[in-house]
């Protein structure tokens, strides 16, 4: 972020915490960094905190596997607490992405520029990159093997492949459909290449969607739909981003302006599994009684998983599965619930798309993987330590995780400390004590202008702010997440400093 960009963030946030009431103590509390040096990258020293808890002189191999953000912020943090250590990360990207700022370039808030960066400024010295993948994960050898062929030895592992999208598993859609015949999804990426190319897409998609409700009319309105797979996510909240996102942007809102047309648009949102729009009830209540109703276009498909798209047609077509009341159960005092499943066929003019999500396709089959249950192909890991349930040198970070919570970068900031410090007590011959709490936040964009700032863990909201009630959206959130997250995340959560 360049200096007048900064300025002007400021400029806005200092002014939004006044309108907000707060005090400057809470509004530096708010903040959470003291110095625009700092999060213009101007000054990188560390904090004495950041270097705070268990560390190990001993020698060890350890391994990364994976250059997102849960891998390099492991990096960047072993690196400290185990300085006599031999570490090795194995990743093939040359590009890091940003990657929660593919909903802002959907917005048409951001350039694709702006969301990249190169990952060896990120990796500190004297770490051995090896530029490859990983194929085989052989953890009763303590091995992983690339796919170059090459066998690298480990004492410890930290698995933070993250997640692959599943678009083949939706019948008639390719790669190649996307950007065309009102087929947008925002997830379309490749760090490898650098492509960006999903919010490049769906932000033409909005502009598309916006033409073409001009020229509707509330009687005879276009058909849109926005889908969330029945798998777990990548930011469990994105879809329902671009939902009130594009929607807003017919009302007018947005970078482009113009009159509000949104009545002349029928809004669809489909739940692959699930008949609420958030798991948490507090968020769940602002989402379904105060935010869908102030659109009054958006109608909830639940239980409604995208299985097929005819391009051509403009035809989705969803597997639905429902329950029926059967007989009357004396016993029980109820009446038995029966299953049903059908198919239902929803046409479109424009269509966003949420792939199914795996854990990456190079780990979901290996040993280190759950083998059955809800989790199956997610890590099976503790969901308090992080550690691998029966491989005991074996650490998870970020998306992989076969946790109940924590599919955010947000997540994958909280995981970081708690993994390093249990590594590290295990290094040290110590059981491994830190516990994660299932913490995970998802800025959850309302409209433009407002974000819901949805945190929570394991036992319910776990607002960093409680003086401001989490479940109303507020223009603040919208400031902070826009011009602030993003350089915290290059100089401070990627270098282990958060």
């Amino acid at each position: 972020m360049d200096k007048k960009k900064l300025t002007f963030a400021q400029e806005v946030i200092e002014e939004t915490l006044r309108s907000e009431g707060l005090s400057r103590r809470d509004a530096l509390k708010l903040m959470g960094v003291g110095s625009a040096a700092l999060l213009t990258g101007g000054s990188l020293a560390t904090p004495p905190e950041a270097n705070a808890g268990p560390s190990s002189d001993k020698k060890a191999t350890i391994v990364i596997v994976g250059g997102g953000a849960g891998g390099i912020m492991a990096l960047a943090r072993l690196r400290r607490a185990a300085p006599n250590a031999k570490i090795i990360l194995i990743a093939p990207n040359e590009i890091h992405l940003y990657q929660p700022g593919q909903v802002f370039m959907a917005a048409g808030l951001y350039k694709a520029e702006e969301i990249k960066r190169y990952n060896k400024d990120f990796i500190p010295d004297g770490v051995q990159w090896i530029k490859a993948k990983v194929a085989e994960f052989d953890p009763d050898k303590n091995q992983v093997i690339t796919d170059t062929g090459q066998k690298i030895g480990y004492d410890f592992l930290v698995v933070a492949v993250g997640i692959s999208y599943q678009y083949d598993q939706i019948e008639g859609l390719t790669l190649d459909l996307l950007g065309k015949n009102g087929i947008s999804s925002v997830y379309l990426n490749n760090p490898e290449t650098g492509s960006v190319k999903g919010g490049e897409i769906t932000w033409e998609w909005f502009k598309l969607m916006r033409a073409a409700a001009e020229k509707a009319t509330k009687e005879n309105p276009i058909q849109v739909i926005c889908t969330q797979p029945a798998t777990p996510i990548k930011c469990g909240g994105a879809p329902q981003k671009i939902l009130y996102l594009s929607d807003d942007f017919l009302r007018g809102n947005g970078p482009i302006g113009g009159a509000d047309v949104h009545q002349n648009a029928k809004f669809y949102f489909t739940k692959g599994k699930g008949t609420k729009l958030f798991g948490v009830p507090e968020y769940n209540e602002t989402l379904s009684k105060r935010v869908q109703p102030m659109y009054g276009n958006i109608e909830n498909k639940w239980d409604h998983n995208l299985v097929k798209i005819d391009p051509k047609k403009k035809i989705a077509t969803f597997h639905h599965t429902y329950y029926v009341k059967g007989k009357w159960d004396p016993d029980l005092e109820e009446y038995e619930m029966i299953k049903k499943e059908r198919m239902v066929e929803l046409p479109y003019d424009f269509i966003h798309i949420v792939p199914p999500m795996t854990a990456a396709n190079e780990f979901k089959s290996s040993p280190l993987a759950w083998q059955k249950g809800s989790a199956k192909g997610w890590m099976e890991a503790d969901r308090y330590t992080l550690q691998h349930r029966r491989y005991k040198n074996v650490f998870g970070i970020g998306d992989v995780l076969g946790i109940p919570k924590g599919k955010t970068g947000g997540s994958a900031r909280h995981h970081g400390p708690i993994m390093t410090q249990n590594l590290i007590d295990v290094m040290n011959g110590k059981e491994p004590k830190a516990q994660f709490d299932g913490y995970t936040v998802c800025p959850l964009k309302t409209q433009y202008g407002r974000i819901m700032l949805a945190e929570f863990n394991y036992d319910g909201p776990a607002p960093s702010f409680p003086f401001l009630d989490p479940a109303e959206p507020r223009w603040i959130w919208w400031a902070f997440d826009l011009y602030m997250l993003k350089p915290m995340y290059w100089n401070l959560m990627l270098r282990g400093l958060m």
